[in-house]
Order: structure tokens, then C-alpha cells, then sequence
């Protein structure tokens, strides 16, 4: 990630260690992941075992890991990082 923005010279890292509280957005996005995994299984495929479970949330998680990492920083970025989104202004 890079230090600061091209565009509007924001700084992405405030502290070392700043984002470290993003872990806990990436695990929230996760184990919502798991469930709407779980349920979506659960109603469309009789008699499924444990293997089919294993087999579909790791292979969600591999496939959607860099989604969730970044957008976690984001998220924490935006809620506790004190940066605001503001279009640009075509004048």
C-alpha cells in the first residue's frame, strides 16, 4: 500500500501499527461469508456433508481474501482514520 495518495496527497499510514484494528472489520466480513456460505448450502444442496462445506468456504476465502483485506483497510481508514470522501468537482 502506498504511503501517500497520488491524487489528493492523503496519508495512508497515520502510525505504525494503524491498521492492525482492521482485523477485526476483515473477520466480521469473513464469518458473514461463512454463514451466507453455510445457509446458501444448506437450502440448495440435500444431504451435504462436511466436506462440501470445507471445500466452498476455503475456496470462497482464497478467492476473496485481497477483496476483503483491502476493503477492511478501508473501511477502518474511513471510520477511525479521519479521511472523507469528496468527489471531484468538475468546474
Amino acid at each position: 500500500m502506498k504511503k501517500v495518495c497520488d491524487t489528493c496527497g492523503a496519508r495512508f499510514e497515520k502510525e505504525p501499527r494503524f491498521y492492525d484494528g482492521s482485523m477485526y472489520i476483515s473477520y466480521a466480513m469473513s464469518v458473514g461469508l461463512f454463514l451466507m456460505s453455510a445457509l446458501v448450502i444448506n437450502y440448495t444442496i440435500e444431504n451435504a456433508n462436511e466436506n462440501t462445506y470445507l471445500i466452498a468456504i476455503i475456496s470462497e476465502v482464497i478467492l476473496l481474501y485481497p477483496l476483503m483485506y483491502r476493503y477492511s483497510r478501508v473501511l477502518f481508514l474511513y471510520s477511525f482514520g479521519g479521511l472523507k470522501y469528496t468527489p471531484k468537482q468538475n468546474n
